[in-house]
């Protein structure tokens, strides 16, 4: 047994034996939980300035932890500190290398507290710092939409359903719709904000600590909005975090679909739309290849961040209060998810900016499929015919304008009466004005209602955007 006492573990007292090299590397948490060394620092420092205000620490003890603590900041910073595997994580790193530097009052530094609620404090810390900044990158990605659809309010494209052309749209209303997705996704991120703002630091082990601290200075000096009311639950939630990785996985779903219809509509089978070429690869054998390679990454991420939601949930399923070892297995997953995220909408915040639209192609789509078949149902209704007789009369019309080769509106107004005859009033209500709405700027422009594709509609859905986001025209 190693009778070194600088060299020995936290709790080495007990054993008899010291820890094999095999379980040394397979418990420890350093190489990766040391990315919340500056959340352990803000932690340590607002619970020595607790303890010392308490009277459990001398005044001197505190100046000595204070002063310790910048140099090991420092060192942190400039990359000069020294992980050891030896002292298992990020935690132990800290306090080792802060005694070396200062003596007993690093030592003192652990009363009242124990690594079970102190490295739930760093974990609420780090997300709650990850969260603020997926926000703020969220913002950057609905601005640079917001400025897209604007510039595309009233460019017509087929809307689409089962992949199959349905009814005109705008490209600007399209995209809106990933504008409404992502601000769900800011309102998940910011609930769950509060809850991961709440303070474990107090709980100590899983049962409080018998020192007179005072748990509330400690929750103002971080920033936390309350403190976690139970001891038991404080040490061993990991709520937070699968509520993190959840809004995350649905972020990343919202993702994907939009990069699953950039990678449609940029095929040259489709050919709405360009990528720049920053955003896109070629072929190390056919030269003429330009691959989407980063919306296909993000549906493959999208996979990634779904894995790591179920890691998660696998993780704590099992787990009796309060906390164990398991838990260690929480930080790879949640770190992964955060860095998948807030790279993907930072390339991504990019990326929309450079869709460079093909608004003929997108126009000359709808001349295939019928876009316009409700329009006509909708005219016959308005002329009194009851709908499901106008869908009748419209569906033999469309099957009319197949076996012409046509679309409806190449129909003279004496073939769509004489095709609609089977149906009881349809013929007679048909009149010269039919072909107005058969265009798709009429398409477009009838729907003027809240949420309607209309292009006036779609400014001000974009002006109601921008307000919410506080930013000008």
């Amino acid at each position: 047994m190693n009778s070194d006492p600088s060299s020995a573990k936290a709790w080495s007292g007990r054993f008899s034996e010291p820890v094999s090299d095999l379980v040394k590397r397979y418990t420890a948490s350093v190489f990766f939980d040391n990315r919340m060394a500056m959340q352990d620092i803000r932690g340590s420092l607002a619970h020595a300035r607790m303890l010392a205000r308490q009277g459990i620490i001398a005044a001197m003890d505190l100046a000595d932890i204070e002063r310790g603590m910048a140099q090991i900041q420092g060192e942190i910073e400039r990359g000069e500190f020294a992980w050891n595997l030896d002292d298992e994580d990020v935690h132990l790193n800290i306090e080792k290398r802060l005694t070396a530097l200062v003596g007993d009052a690093g030592k003192r530094l652990h009363t009242g507290r124990s690594r079970n609620d102190q490295v739930a404090t760093d974990i609420r810390l780090w997300l709650r710092d990850a969260i603020d900044q997926i926000l703020a990158l969220i913002g950057e990605f609905q601005r640079n939409l917001i400025d897209v659809a604007e510039q595309h309010a009233a460019t017509p494209m087929p809307g689409f359903t089962h992949l199959q052309v349905a009814q005109p749209v705008t490209f600007g209303h399209h995209l809106m719709a990933y504008y409404e997705m992502t601000r769900r996704d800011a309102e998940r991120f910011t609930d769950a904000r509060r809850r991961v703002n709440r303070l474990p630091l107090g709980a100590a082990a899983l049962a409080g600590t018998s020192f007179p601290i005072d748990r509330q200075f400690v929750a103002e000096a971080l920033g936390f909005e309350a403190v976690c009311e139970n001891s038991l639950d404080a040490v061993s939630d990991r709520d937070f975090a699968i509520e993190f990785c959840a809004a995350s996985a649905l972020l990343m779903t919202h993702l994907s679909r939009l990069s699953e219809e950039l990678i449609l509509w940029m095929s040259p089978r489709v050919g709405f739309i360009d990528l720049a070429d920053r955003f896109c690869t070629g072929s190390s054998i056919m030269p003429q290849k330009k691959n989407p390679d980063v919306p296909e990454l993000v549906r493959g991420k999208t996979g990634r961040v779904n894995g790591s939601l179920v890691a998660l949930l696998t993780l704590m399923k099992g787990q009796p209060l309060a906390y164990n070892k398991d838990n260690q297995e929480d930080k790879e997953p949640l770190f992964d998810t955060a860095d998948t995220v807030i790279d993907t909408l930072r390339i991504f915040a990019d990326l929309v900016t450079g869709i460079q639209v093909k608004a003929e192609v997108m126009g000359s789509a709808l001349n295939q499929g019928f876009a316009t078949a409700t329009d006509l149902a909708d005219y016959l209704v308005k002329k009194g015919l009851p709908f499901r007789d106008a869908h009748e009369a419209v569906a033999l019309a469309v099957r009319g304008a197949e076996a012409r080769g046509c679309d409806l509106p190449a129909l003279t107004l004496g073939e769509l009466a004489e095709i609609m005859a089977s149906v009881r009033g349809a013929a007679e209500r048909l009149d010269g004005d039919v072909f107005q709405v058969l265009t798709v700027t009429g398409s477009l422009a009838s729907r003027d209602h809240i949420g309607g594709t209309a292009p006036s509609q779609v400014r001000q859905a974009i002006s109601r955007a921008r307000k919410e986001l506080k930013i000008s025209a």
